[in-house]
């Protein structure tokens, strides 16, 4: 048994374990003044100049300083990196409290300090082959919007060709039916087997594989001659979509950094949103295409298959990428693991330093795991149940507040308001650019305002602009009816991008305990994906029932739902650790419901009606004096 693992501490020490800076000490060739500071009596976690650098409950926080040498070199030994076992042992030090930068560690030279100073004052100049996997992982987000909107302008011009243009109910149901295939794959398959791909291929291959069949797709897709042969094609569409949506976010996580990690995950929402734009373009841009000889519908064809573009760059660049030193870890292949950390770091200190403290964390993982039966752990334990309700909630909201409805069949709305085709696919391209530019801010928003806030106040603002865009068409005038259905439909797009756009994938990932968090992580990507496919499916037979306006009043009353259900069931997660996350998902369910409903009495007298004597109810808890949730109350239900 290495020494690391002979000292990996359980779950509970982790979970209790707390962190000073002292700043005290002076090393010769840094300037201490540019250090990051923090008070003797206050926590790492409320100290925000230290930009994501410290973990509170960092597991090698007790450890002396000889068992952490002897620790980092007997695993460099171990895994074939005797020539690295400097760097491992200097390495592992700074780990232990990466916020000190150094200047309390003898062994380390004033090169070493000045480059980890570097480090903590430039966290954007990162290697190039760094910014190359952010470009894949952009590139690879727009793949997926764009596979889910291209599909728009089609439905102006397949149905009637593959005779399931009429107003029938059996034809609602049919384009319905094949506008949602992709979802209904992901839902029951593409999610569900992205774990066993990674496993077998790594990220990179999963990436490769997922994106080819989304390219090949695409073009099947766009050379079928029947509904039910288009079906089929988009269908399998859905095991690139579902694979992939899975994979990328958690590559890009893996390689970042720690103090930029959260903006680059942002960015898988981000540029998704830029792929449903790029959809629109494409719409647009091969309307007016004229059919060939033995080509029917050559304009709509172009539309879906133009889609196979950025999935063949994707496919093209991703092994220029290094693989995940977490996956290389995972498979027990460790100097490969600094091989690819070395080329993402640029820096053979901060390399090593970066993969022995994954291998601390990986250790932990798997004492946590022994013995565990997941799934039913996920519904049995109540801290893992709420979160999975939680996470329900978000991802459930993230479709039924009706925005795939706009983003697949805004060309339709748009032309039945009045709109000329044309107009409609130009209008429609104008929803794709509010909602890519509108979730810019968001990479800001999330982390300083919070999930649940964010949720609270967009949820109320997303029914107003649905009922506003649903009555307009009641409008006489036809001038007028087209511009307040699409400004009631910019401006639910201008809400839903910093809100339930970029929350659901955020919070779930979050929420989990990190032994469980892959498991969460598959049933929320799978929850959002088959209610996508839900909603794509019923549009057509539900705007044919309610008529628009009903069937725009219903996803706002959804809305109004929606607020209710974060107000009693989400808890906020924002900037907390994963020991406090625990006690937050540890208070019950009916205890917090009771909570919010106070506050929400408090915040309508005091901030509605202006009453002065309104008295705030006191925190529901207090994070820094809360008893330690240990895991055999959970068991016994305790919690």
């Amino acid at each position: 048994m290495s020494q690391a693992k002979k000292f990996a501490p359980s779950a509970s020490n982790v979970e209790n374990s707390a962190a000073v800076v002292d700043t005290s000490s002076t090393s010769s060739g840094v300037d201490h003044s540019r250090l990051p500071r923090a008070d003797d009596d206050t926590t790492l976690r409320e100290k925000d100049n230290l930009n994501g650098l410290v973990d509170p409950n960092n597991p090698l926080i007790g450890i002396s300083e000889e068992e952490l040498l002897a620790s980092a070199t007997a695993y460099a030994m171990e895994h074939d990196m005797e020539d690295y076992v400097d760097e491992f042992r200097k390495g592992a030090l700074i780990a232990q409290n990466p916020a000190g930068l150094g200047r309390d560690i003898s062994m380390l030279t004033d090169a070493d300090r000045q480059s980890l100073l570097y480090e903590y004052e430039h966290r954007w100049s990162q290697p190039k082959a760094l910014y190359s996997l952010v470009v894949l992982c952009s590139l690879a987000a727009a793949v997926q919007g764009m596979d889910e909107t291209v599909i728009n302008g089609a439905n102006l011009f397949y149905p009637s060709q593959f005779g399931i243009g009429s107003n029938s109910d059996y034809d609602t149901w049919i384009v319905g039916l094949v506008n949602s295939g992709p979802y209904l794959c992901c839902a029951v398959i593409g999610c569900w087997i992205s774990g066993p791909m990674n496993n077998f291929f790594g990220r990179r291959g999963t990436i490769f594989i997922s994106c080819l069949i989304a390219a090949a797709t695409c073009i099947w897709g766009a050379c079928t001659n029947t509904w039910w042969h288009l079906f089929i094609s988009r269908f399998f569409l859905g095991l690139g979509i579902g694979a992939k949506s899975a994979t990328v976010p958690v590559y890009s996580a893996e390689c970042t950094p720690a103090v930029i990690r959260g903006a680059l995950v942002m960015m898988w929402q981000m540029w998704t949103a830029f792929g449903i734009m790029l959809g629109y373009v494409a719409d647009v841009a091969f309307y007016y295409v004229p059919d060939k000889h033995n080509i029917t519908g050559l304009n709509w064809r172009l539309m879906i298959g133009s889609a196979c573009f950025p999935a063949i760059l994707v496919c093209a660049q991703v092994f220029f990428c290094p693989e995940s030193p977490r996956w290389y870890m995972g498979r027990n292949q460790h100097r490969k693991a600094f091989e690819s950390m070395q080329v993402l770091r640029g820096n053979d200190l901060q390399a090593a330093r970066d993969v022995y403290y994954m291998h601390v964390l990986l250790v932990q993982e798997q004492e946590l795991k022994r013995g565990h039966n997941l799934i039913r752990e996920l519904v049995t334990i109540p801290r893992n149940r709420r979160a999975a309700l939680a996470s329900w909630i978000v991802m459930f909201m993230q479709q039924f507040c009706g925005v795939n409805v706009i983003a697949y069949y805004s060309s339709s709305i748009f032309q039945d308001s009045g709109f000329s085709a044309v107009s409609a696919l130009l209008a429609s391209m104008g929803f794709g650019i509010i909602n890519f530019l509108f979730a810019i801010p968001a990479v800001y928003t999330i982390d300083t305002f919070g999930r649940r806030w964010l949720l609270l106040v967009t949820f109320p603002l997303m029914a107003l602009f649905l009922l506003f865009t649903g009555f307009s068409f009641y409008i006489p005038g036809e001038k007028a009816r087209v511009g307040c259905v699409a400004l009631g439909i910019y401006l639910f797009a201008i809400v839903y991008s910093p809100g339930e756009g970029p929350v659901p994938f955020t919070y779930s990932a979050e929420a989990f305990p990190l032994y469980i968090r892959d498991l969460g992580m598959s049933f929320a990507t799978a929850t959002t994906w088959f209610f996508n496919f839900i909603l794509s499916l019923t549009w057509p037979r539900l705007q044919k029932a309610f008529t628009t306006q009903g069937a725009f009043g219903w996803y706002a009353a959804w809305n109004v739902i929606g607020f209710f259900l974060v107000l009693f069931f989400v808890p906020e997660t924002k900037a907390l650790t994963l020991e406090e996350l625990d006690r937050v998902f540890a208070v019950p369910t009916r205890t917090h419901m009771k909570y919010q409903l106070s506050m929400a009495k408090w915040f309508v007298n005091a901030r509605v009606f202006g009453k002065k004597d309104a008295v705030r109810p006191p925190p529901l808890f207090e994070l820094r004096y809360v008893a330690p949730v240990r895991d055999e109350d959970l068991e016994k239900g305790a919690y």
